[in-house]
């Protein structure tokens, strides 16, 4: 987190302002940013120690930091993002060029060992074919993306969508966001950010599965069926042609071969814009087996306690449904 946010006071744009939400913190998350605030006087820190009735803490830390802020532009980030010193001028320029009045960048990702690269290669395959974000730019498209690492809004086009108030029990606030703003009829804009911004998502596999538990079955709204349906085409597509190849023959065999090639291709292609090795490729059906299990275990954990536990607070599944955008 230090890193993070001495990563922003080192922005070259000239006129701006942070507004760090700490969001009942238990560590000295507290601390080191009213110590850097006291270095920075752009740098100005909200402690939350109590949480309102009716919303998740990040919505909430998110419409806090609004509240608080007064530039004509806002940008949403997480507490672990690191940008480069040039990212704001670039990115408002090409947000102003654009006609954008929203813009999302894909964070790179700094992955480590076998099973991170392959978790997250396939996942984040998964949500290019499932949410095609070349189709993001496109004012006649309704096709939407937003990340938690960076979204660039201009304030108005926030306030005129009900802000983070909207959200305030959407697990998947950052999609949702730029859901509200490309249904209201603005305009959005999505860019791969190469090293402007980067992130270390989740330390090792094991928190990779667990930071993703709270988010995986309200990706799917929350709906068994969504899931059943989710898991039976990635079995179908990118698990079962790797083990019918052995036991196949003829035309059979050769067509399972075919899709295995495909699937390998394409996921190795995608890896390298990782900057990882192409031959992660291979591990095409071992990350879509894991992607299976995150989705069983996130949908049947959730429904075993009726709701999901985030930073000690229990949220009932029935108040999430009903607050999903």
């Amino acid at each position: 987190m230090p890193a993070a946010v001495e990563s922003w006071l080192a922005l070259d744009y000239p006129d701006f302002e942070i507004i760090a939400v700490n969001d009942r913190s238990q560590d000295a998350t507290g601390k080191i940013l009213d110590d850097l605030a006291r270095r920075d006087a752009r740098l100005k820190v909200v402690h939350v120690t109590d949480l309102p009735a009716g919303w998740l803490g990040k919505p909430h830390a998110l419409q806090t930091a609004y509240e608080r802020a007064s530039g004509e532009w806002l940008v949403f980030t997480d507490a672990d993002v690191r940008y480069s010193p040039d990212l704001l001028r670039r990115t408002l320029a090409l947000a102003i060029d654009k006609k954008w009045d929203h813009l999302t960048l894909l964070a790179a990702l700094e992955l480590r060992g076998f099973w991170e690269v392959t978790t997250v290669a396939y996942l984040g395959l998964g949500f290019a074919l499932g949410f095609q974000p070349w189709r993001v730019s496109d004012p006649k498209s309704k096709t939407y993306f937003g990340v938690g690492a960076f979204q660039l809004v201009r304030r108005s086009v926030y306030e005129a969508i009900g802000m983070h108030r909207k959200l305030a029990l959407e697990v998947v606030d950052d999609i949702k966001l730029a859901k509200l703003i490309k249904l209201g009829g603005f305009r959005s804009g999505l860019a791969t950010s190469q090293q402007y911004v980067q992130i270390r998502w989740h330390d090792g596999f094991l928190n990779v599965v667990r930071g993703l538990m709270k988010n995986i079955f309200a990706g799917y709204g929350f709906s068994v069926w969504n899931v059943l349906l989710s898991i039976s085409g990635v079995f179908v597509l990118s698990i079962l042609p790797f083990i019918a190849v052995w036991f196949t023959a003829g035309g059979a065999r050769a067509a399972c071969a075919v899709a295995c090639a495909v699937a390998v291709l394409i996921e190795g292609r995608f890896v390298q814009d990782t900057n990882e090795p192409a031959l992660y490729g291979l591990t095409h059906p071992i990350g879509a087996a894991v992607f299976i299990y995150m989705s069983l275990r996130a949908m049947i954990g959730t429904l075993w306690r009726g709701g999901i536990v985030w930073r000690g607070t229990f949220y009932p599944l029935r108040e999430l449904r009903k607050g999903m955008v």
